[in-house]
């Protein structure tokens, strides 16, 4: 397989140039990379970007997370293998990425309060920014039909 064209990122210096830049405010937050790497798993799983799910499984592997909890990420709700702020986050980043499945607030105030509960505002904003970002990525991806084994420097 191969991607319909070169990514768009990297065709537009702007762009390019923007994306350290995002991921550095992103790495702000305070979050743990394990933590920012499975909600960027789930929002791939769920948007169906293979690239994203190769790359964000690779990470966590070479992070030391172990299969058990790479494995389960898209069952999260059924695995045993995730704590409460971790849950929190992944219930947050579902409803943000299924915006429109939503039949009333998109994001219920129940998932973000319970996100509130665990994480600090900075926390908070490094994650909403992670979950916008994988979003974006993702759509770049699945559109220009992005390979699984693709890595980017």
């Amino acid at each position: 397989m191969s991607a319909r064209m070169t990514n768009p990122a990297t065709i537009l210096p702007q762009a390019y140039a923007a994306v350290p830049a995002l991921l550095g405010a992103i790495e702000q937050g305070g979050v743990s990379t394990t933590l920012r790497e499975i909600i960027m798993l789930r929002a791939s799983q769920i948007n169906g970007c293979a690239a994203c799910v190769y790359a964000h499984s690779a990470t966590l592997r070479k992070e030391g997370e172990s299969d058990d909890r790479i494995d389960t990420v898209a069952v999260w709700r059924e695995s045993p293998f995730f704590t409460d702020s971790e849950r929190a986050a992944l219930n947050l980043a579902e409803a943000a990425t299924r915006l429109a499945d939503s039949r009333g607030a998109a994001v219920p105030d129940a998932i973000w309060d319970d996100a509130a509960d665990h994480f600090d505002e900075k926390e908070l904003a490094g994650i909403v920014l992670a979950i916008g970002t994988i979003n974006f990525f993702n759509r770049i991806n699945v559109t220009i039909q992005e390979p699984a084994g693709t890595t980017w420097s």
